[in-house]
């Protein structure tokens, strides 16, 4: 979980999580990823390299091309972080319902 904050400050633009969105649903590339947004190549390709420096995507050369896909261990690596959090967070929601369960019965 290295790169964690660096990913989690990409997240934060909303071009890219759209970046990414259209990522999920397969490779595409640049000129692909620029056609839904009113910005010009050069702007995409700045959030791409946020996105690949974080680790949150990959790209290849094929030509004159460059896909670009989705890092699947980024992703899998925010989920972990999260999944940690949602424990601690059900944990702390069961104890409180038993706090509540015991004041209810006192009563």
């Amino acid at each position: 979980m290295s790169n964690l904050d660096a990913a989690f400050s990409a997240l934060a633009d909303p071009t890219r999580r759209a970046i990414l969105a259209r990522l999920a649903l397969g490779e595409a590339t640049v000129m692909e990823l620029v056609e839904p947004f009113e910005m010009t190549q050069p702007a995409i390709s700045r959030h791409l390299k946020v996105l690949e420096g974080a680790g949150l995507i990959l790209r290849r050369v094929e030509g004159t091309k460059r896909p670009c896909r989705l890092a699947p261990t980024a992703v899998a690596e925010i989920d972990e972080w999260l999944g940690m959090l949602r424990k601690t967070l059900t944990a702390n929601y069961n104890r409180l319902d038993d706090v509540l369960a015991a004041m209810k019965t006192e009563e």
